[in-house]
Formats: C-alpha cells, structure tokens, sequence
C-alpha cells in the first residue's frame, strides 16, 4: 500500500509537468530557484538518496553540483523537460527495484529510520512538490486540473 501511494505520487508530479515547453519549465515565477525541472531534479536526489544511499549502503552521488546546497534547483545549459522527466523516472525505478524484497523494519544505515518511515516521508515530499508544480503550472499556462 505504502508503495502504491509513493507511485501515485511520482506519477501525479509527472502528469503535472508533462506538457510545458522547455522554457517554461525553466522559467522562475518565484524568487527561489524553484522551478519544475529543478523539482523534478531535486525529486530525483530525494529517491536515491533515502532508498540507495540512507537505506541501503550504496555510494549515491548527486548527479548536480554537491558542492552546492541548491545544485539540483540549478538548470544546466542542454537539461529539457523531457531530461529531467526521464531522470525522475529513473530514479523512481531505481529505488523501486531496490528495495522490492526489502522488509519494512529494515533499518536505515544509521539505525535512525525504517524503510516504512523512509516510503511515508517519500509519500509526504512527494505529493508536496507535487503541489508545488501544479501551482508553477497554473501560474505559467493557465493549465488546471486533476
């Protein structure tokens, strides 16, 4: 059940962001960095780092600037929608089939934290960014809706 709301989750911040141009989805209505690819990068982060790194002991290196404590929000020169999208995805998937036969008491590396804990936090920044993108939505094409 814990996995089949996180997926509904991933796949809501999917459909929210499917359809803009490139530049919109770069584009900064806000004066942060939060953009939608940046929230789709950042995403990414978030499910390798809980479920590969945390969880399970595999080495995880953010794919953007780490030396930056905002680098996933930051869009390099070539990054599309369709990029980051695809990236989100694959994170997803990774950290899906990583933990398929993983019980649910299994303990983070530092003992801090359950893999049940880990999917409900996931659910939780999840559906938030997801809320997030459907307002950049609105507020950059007008698109509402489920």
């Amino acid at each position: 059940m814990l996995e089949g709301f996180l997926q509904f989750q991933r796949s809501t911040v999917a459909l929210k962001s499917e359809g803009l141009t490139d530049a919109l989805a770069a584009t900064r209505p806000l004066p942060s960095l939060t953009t939608v690819i940046g929230l789709l990068q950042h995403l990414a982060d978030v499910e390798r780092s809980w479920i590969l790194d945390d969880l399970l002991g595999f080495p995880f290196e953010t794919r953007w600037n780490s030396a930056d404590p905002d680098g996933e929000f930051r869009i390099e020169p070539g990054t599309t929608l369709a990029t980051a999208l695809a990236e989100y995805e694959a994170a997803c998937n990774e950290a899906s089939d990583a933990i398929r036969d993983v019980p649910l008491d299994t303990l983070t590396r530092d003992g801090r934290f359950t893999l049940r804990w880990v999917l409900l936090h996931l659910i939780e920044e999840t559906a938030r960014h997801a809320g997030h993108v459907d307002i950049l939505r609105e507020q950059l094409d007008g698109v509402t809706g489920e």
